[in-house]
């Protein structure tokens, strides 16, 4: 038996005891499992919750969401963010149907193979639905390694990235390897939690480096924050009359698939006379700018969108791009859309809006 097999049977019935009562942990279902796994990688638990429940309401099984049309689980996810994980989300349920006869594999190699799954979600599926001494390690379980051990490498070094998985590895109940994953990211998530750990409450704490030291605040440690890049996006509010232009965005960029107005990008913030210009450069004259109005900043994980909707009159012959289609209010709301049109669809179009 390992030498820090204290770690597991200290931390065991603390979490038997104390876990949230949360309805992915009453199954050993693979499906429900991971789908709790993807959705808790974009949100906290009091919000995927709503999530879980929408999609395994809506589809019950793997074999369901396989039929699923890309659209309607686009819009099902809508608010969460990385919408290509979404879309990974439909296009492995499709490969568990088509290369595994409906049943997710309970072997890490194989389950790496589908679309979308990383070694964290592979290892929460085989330990919690197969019993497989697999380690998980998520921002939670890095933050209780660090701070219990005293470790100073930076998490998101490739080094940290080593150390951290060898540890859990090593820590892994071999009986109970579910719980233990569980109790850990438990731990994490409701204890040991990034500014003002609960450390009293902490079953580990007489063997915890950080608490014994009173540097909590100074674990885990990381090397630096990617660089945020900034857009400037100018949306058109063309009001046709029997509704508003809408188009949908390609690939290669965020929110791929999802519905939008008709944008242009700039470089920096846009005037009404600069965007008039460009309007005529890029469709013809006789473009009319009524009014501009700045939102909130929308801040993602790499990227902040200044976003500005411009009412704009088009010329009377004016032929739109073939990927501009009229909606009505009561159309938009079965769409999957960014959040950040959401909110402005709301406050702009108020009861006809109906998402």
């Amino acid at each position: 038996m390992s030498s820090r097999s204290w770690f597991s049977r200290q931390l065991l019935p603390w979490y038997r005891e104390n876990h949230r009562a949360l309805p992915w942990r009453e199954t050993k279902d693979p499906y429900r499992i991971w789908l709790s796994e993807v959705i808790l990688q974009q949100t906290r638990v009091d919000q995927g919750l709503g999530y879980w429940l929408r999609f395994t309401a809506r589809w019950p099984s793997v074999a369901t969401l396989a039929k699923a049309k890309e659209d309607e689980v686009l819009k099902m996810w809508q608010g969460l963010g990385y919408y290509s994980r979404a879309r990974n989300l439909l296009a492995a349920a499709r490969q568990v149907m088509q290369e595994h006869g409906g049943q997710f594999p309970g072997n890490h190699a194989e389950l790496l193979r589908l679309k979308g799954v990383g070694d964290y979600t592979a290892s929460a599926i085989t330990s919690i639905c197969f019993n497989q001494p697999e380690a998980v390690v998520d921002g939670n379980v890095y933050r209780v390694l660090a701070r219990c051990f005293g470790i100073a490498t930076p998490t998101d070094s490739t080094e940290g990235r080593k150390q951290f998985k060898a540890l859990a590895t090593e820590l892994v109940d071999p009986k109970h390897p579910g719980d233990h994953n569980q109790a850990v990211m438990e731990l994490g998530a409701t204890v040991c939690v990034p500014r003002n750990p609960k450390c009293p409450e902490c079953p580990l704490q007489a063997q915890c480096a950080a608490s014994v030291t009173g540097n909590t605040d100074g674990l885990p440690v990381k090397q630096g924050k990617t660089k945020t890049r900034n857009r400037w996006f100018n949306y058109l509010h063309i009001d046709t009359g029997n509704g508003l232009y809408l188009q949908q965005r390609g690939a290669g960029d965020i929110w791929q698939g999802l519905f939008e107005l008709p944008l242009i990008e700039s470089t920096r913030p846009l005037n009404a006379r600069r965007l008039a210009t460009l309007l005529e450069n890029k469709f013809g004259k006789g473009w009319r700018v009524v009014a501009g109005r700045e939102q909130p900043r929308h801040v993602l994980s790499h990227q902040v969108i200044h976003a500005e909707f411009w009412k704009v009159v088009p010329p009377q012959n004016l032929v739109p791009p073939n990927n501009w289609h009229t909606f009505k209010p009561a159309e938009m709301g079965k769409l999957a859309i960014p959040r950040l049109i959401e909110r402005w669809m709301a406050d702009e179009l108020g009861p006809a809006w109906v998402p």
